[in-house]
């Protein structure tokens, strides 16, 4: 799965990310108090899908170069 859980902090209500180990791009989404992380694709589109105002799905469209 692309998608990694992300821990908040119930008393504090923060997200704490390293940043020095995640390789790459990355995009963080958060919704209803969960908090998710995808490593972007190097070529390609990472699409956010909503639904009244809350995150539906999300959907990779890779390509390569030629």
């Amino acid at each position: 799965m692309r998608l990694s859980d992300l821990e908040i902090n119930p008393s504090t209500m923060r997200l704490e990310v390293d940043i020095m180990e995640q390789k790459g791009s990355f995009a963080i989404v958060v919704c209803d108090g969960k908090a998710k992380l995808t490593e972007l694709p190097p070529f390609g589109e990472t699409n956010i899908v909503t639904h009244q105002g809350k995150v539906k799905r999300i959907r990779w469209n890779e390509g390569e170069e030629f």
